[in-house]
């Protein structure tokens, strides 16, 4: 057995592939210029990306809900006014850096990954805490939105992963069980999260030298990119399919 892979004897056939969007599929690099052309650093873009997780995990914890865009919004307009030196409109700055979103590109191990795992016989889903129209838009741009079935998001349960219900209306809506599934993220949260709901989970380094952390769920597997991840599940599928 590799030791990127725990085994699963135990679960139902591999089914269905879950994918988590932001980081995982969409290369966010290129909002560092959104930042850099209204004056900010482009290194604010993981700290500003960071708060609004914590702000969506926050409103789900406490029972409440916002879509990515007003809570994006609102850490755009917390965080630029605090930006030493800055000066200007953050309104207008706001709605310049979250246009972006709409522009952003796959990361270049995706097209091959996910041709392979549809060729394996996996159906493709994606399940992100932003909006399913730019996750659209993404997989149009890349030439593989024919391969997914379905494109989903939190305002369906209206809770954010990692929450068990998000993965939960995700599968039901594929069709599922949760052990049939398994989520791909770049995010350990967002795996562990997959797994406590009952699905399997595959943590993405790509080329991370980060490690996962032990205070989570191990990963059921782990892979450098989605070409080598797509090795992996397809091998699953096959030991798993039904005769």
């Amino acid at each position: 057995m590799s030791p990127d892979h725990t085994d699963r004897t135990d679960a139902g056939a591999l089914r269905v592939v879950v994918f988590d969007v932001n980081e995982t599929l969409s290369d966010m690099t290129p909002l560092r210029s959104r930042f850099e052309d209204v004056g900010a650093p482009g290194h604010l873009l993981p700290t500003w990306f960071t708060g609004v997780l914590r702000d969506g995990f926050a409103l789900t914890a406490a029972g409440s809900y916002a879509d990515f865009a007003d809570v994006a919004r609102d850490g755009l307009l917390s965080l630029l006014p605090d930006v030493p030196g800055w000066s200007g409109d953050a309104d207008a700055a706001a709605r310049h850096i979250l246009a972006g979103l709409a522009e952003l590109n796959v990361h270049p191990d995706i097209p091959a990954g996910v041709r392979a795992l549809r060729e394996a016989g996996l159906r493709l889903v994606t399940m992100t805490n932003g909006d399913p129209a730019l996750t659209e838009g993404l997989l149009e741009r890349a030439g593989v939105r024919d391969h997914f079935d379905t494109l989903l998001g939190v305002g369906g349960p209206r809770c954010w992963k990692p929450v068990p219900e998000a993965y939960r209306y995700a599968v039901r809506m594929a069709g599922v069980e949760p052990g049939e599934a398994v989520l791909v993220a770049v995010h350990p949260w967002d795996v562990d999260g997959a797994q406590r709901a009952g699905l399997a989970g595959a943590w993405l380094r790509r080329g991370s030298a980060g490690r996962y952390p032990e205070t989570l769920t191990p990963p059921d597997w782990s892979a450098d990119d989605l070409e080598e991840l797509a090795r992996s599940l397809a091998r699953e599928r096959r030991r798993t399919a039904h005769p």
